[in-house]
């Protein structure tokens, strides 16, 4: 059955499978992505890149798609350690600038990573007036999308499509990390109920970052998560980053520890893998 995404289907395996390969796309460069869109998915797709951050909009008759990309070595994620754990209490602010009264809008005391804050900022303006041009010529359904950091990119900007006004149908992620704190995940669940679908592989040690059970540290997912494998790994997965994190003190974490931290993440990354999630949801 060839690919496809079904409108009046919220959560459905479908989606998920168009979407995941559509994130798998977004790793390519123009020259390649661009064709592969097409012959894959039957869609139109432009890339645009800003600094560290790119995303593919991509768009038919019938949908229109924003597949934001994940960092740039997906198989060693290096990148995401400061992000993810050496300075990860130290990254969940209020946005200030240009992005503040928007976020500002999730209600006092929400709080947001500002790694993910600084890339989305960087790459907002011209994907939001690429959006608007194609829901000009027609106003079709508006899927968002991504792997890892760019399935927290697709929270942060439906965040910023609501805020414009701009209806966004489903946002789909596979192995996102978190991008806020309590409060944060209640004003995106608020504003999009029933229409995020979180996929985590049980075993892959993404998802549960930036937060793993420090005393200072407040990161929390928003609502579905729609879990992969069996219970077993969720909860080994979670114990042995807790267990390392357990050796910090007053909540702190030293180069030691998040050097350790980080080498049990990358013992595990052939689950953070798109092609993982792929696999494990086309057998939904």
């Amino acid at each position: 059955m060839p690919l496809q995404l079904v409108e009046d289907a919220f959560g459905d395996a479908r989606n998920a499978q168009f979407l995941c390969v559509a994130s798998d796309l977004a790793y390519l460069p123009q020259d390649q992505g661009g064709p592969a869109y097409q012959e894959l998915l039957g869609l139109e797709a432009v890339l645009f890149s800003v600094g560290n951050t790119q995303a593919f909009e991509a768009h038919n008759n019938d949908h229109i798609v924003v597949a934001f990309r994940g960092t740039e070595s997906p198989t060693t994620i290096d990148g995401l350690k400061d992000w993810l754990v050496t300075n990860a209490a130290n990254f969940l602010i209020l946005p200030e600038g240009r992005m503040g009264t928007d976020f500002a809008a999730a209600g006092v005391g929400a709080r947001f990573h500002q790694g993910f804050i600084n890339a989305i900022a960087d790459i907002w303006d011209p994907v939001f007036e690429k959006i608007q041009a194609e829901r000009t010529k027609s106003d079709r359904p508006l899927w968002l999308t991504g792997h890892s950091l760019g399935g927290a990119l697709a929270l942060l900007a439906a965040w910023l499509f609501q805020r414009k006004f701009v209806p966004v149908h489903q946002i789909y992620t596979f192995g996102g990390p978190m991008v806020g704190n309590d409060q944060a995940a209640a004003a995106i669940n608020k504003a999009y109920p029933n229409k995020v679908f979180r996929y985590v592989d049980r075993i892959d040690p993404i998802p549960r970052l930036p937060t793993v059970s420090l005393a200072d540290n407040e990161f929390i997912h928003c609502e579905c998560e729609v879990g992969l494998g069996t219970a077993q790994g969720i909860s080994s997965a979670a114990e042995q980053l807790r267990e390392l994190a357990g050796q910090a003190v007053s909540g702190l974490i030293n180069a030691t520890i998040a050097e350790d931290i980080w080498k049990a993440v990358q013992s595990r990354l052939n689950a953070h893998s798109l092609e993982n999630y792929k696999q494990r949801i086309a057998s939904l």
